[in-house]
């Protein structure tokens, strides 16, 4: 046993020296004051990283297929009213979303911004009692009301017995209105009195859309959109203004979920605004694991106005959207305790020996010189 341990003993990396031997110096001990302090701030630093996440940032190819983006807006239109005001979308797969109205809300501002409660959405004239039928006559109380197309008709049973059954109707066979006071449905609902009403006024409109992950574009514009000869056009001739207030303030965009919110203001009254979007696909995951798919995205502005002597542009706001194939994800992760030890040991060690390195390197220097100035060969 006692030669066991005497071979043991032999292994001792670290040999003891006699206290009587030490040679302590004042540099000695500003190097192991100033190393002390080092060691100190840098583990805590190691263990501030340790005891928080830490956040990974990877680039993939996005290889999703069939899925939806949902767009989340808010835009106000100061000088815009909402009686006017309509949104498409449409994608390079030929989708066409016209006139959306499902989960989008309007709100009608004044001239201050504020919003108008008090005012209800169907102002006008007083509807007409006795409606004009299809065939001419008027509506007797013993008929069914089924208000003509003005020639918009698909088919002899199709009946139009709104104004804006009309404008529907038309904008499928892709004409314009010229004049709404001209039928008998725009007449009695107050069409051109209901865009009077709302002169001055504004509108803030918000919501969402849900459409194809590919590229593509939505516009908020005045009048109802149709195609005609393959063209993407609006009526603006049923308001019989010469020109519109696009200003706008755009309060919220975002693609998919909401992280933060957004602001640009365009003052500009007349022209058509243009947004040039590139969208990252982004997924974040928490240290829990769980994963939050969203989107960033990267704005260029550009706007084209109604200058004389060039193709009067339509006005409106227009997002042109693109998707980039290439996903960006956040991993949130924690430094494992090994890792820590690791790094404390290097600290630890590190500095020891750059320490004892310059403390080496002085306390010889200072002897060599001091004992050149006792032979007189220092100068």
């Amino acid at each position: 046993m006692e030669g066991l341990m005497s071979k043991v003993r032999n292994l001792d990396a670290y040999p003891k020296i006699n206290e009587d031997f030490y040679s302590r110096t004042l540099s000695g001990g500003v190097i192991t004051l100033a190393s002390s302090i080092v060691m100190f701030l840098l583990f805590f630093s190691e263990l501030r990283l340790y005891l928080h996440a830490v956040t990974e940032t990877k680039l993939v190819v996005d290889t999703s297929r069939g899925e939806t983006l949902r767009i989340n807006f808010d835009v106000a239109f100061p000088a815009l009213p909402c009686s006017i005001l309509s949104l498409d979308a449409m994608d390079i797969s030929g989708e066409q979303h016209l006139d959306v109205k499902h989960d989008i809300i309007k709100k009608r501002l004044d001239s201050h911004g504020n919003v108008i409660e008090a005012r209800p959405d169907g102002i006008g004239a007083p509807k007409i009692e006795k409606p004009l039928q299809r065939h001419g006559g008027r509506l007797e109380h013993n008929e069914t009301y089924c208000g003509s197309c003005y020639g918009a008709e698909a088919s002899d049973e199709d009946c139009c017995n709104s104004c804006e059954d009309v404008r529907e109707a038309y904008r499928k066979k892709g004409w314009a209105v010229t004049n709404p006071d001209l039928m008998d449905q725009c007449k009695r609902e107050g069409f051109l009195q209901k865009i009077k009403d709302e002169e001055g006024e504004g509108c803030n409109i918000y919501g969402f859309l849900e459409v194809n992950k590919v590229a593509g574009n939505f516009h908020f514009a005045p009048g109802k959109s149709f195609q005609q000869s393959g063209v993407h056009v609006h009526d603006l001739l049923a308001f019989q203004k010469d020109s519109f207030n696009i200003t706008h303030k755009i309060n919220r965009l975002a693609f998919w979920r909401i992280f933060s919110r957004v602001q640009w203001t365009q003052e500009t009254p007349s022209g058509m605004y243009q947004y040039f979007i590139k969208v990252v696909p982004t997924v974040y995951t928490d240290v829990s694991g769980h994963a939050i798919q969203s989107n960033q995205f990267s704005v260029t502005e550009h706007f084209r106005g109604t200058d004389i002597g060039r193709l009067q542009s339509l006005p409106g706001v227009f997002f042109f959207y693109d998707l980039s194939p290439i996903k960006v994800t956040f991993t949130e992760e924690h430094v494992s305790f090994l890792h820590f030890l690791t790094n404390v040991c290097a600290i630890v060690g590190g500095v020891f020996t750059v320490s004892g390195i310059l403390d080496s390197f002085i306390y010889h220097g200072q002897k060599a010189i001091k004992k050149k100035m006792e032979i007189g060969k220092f100068s």
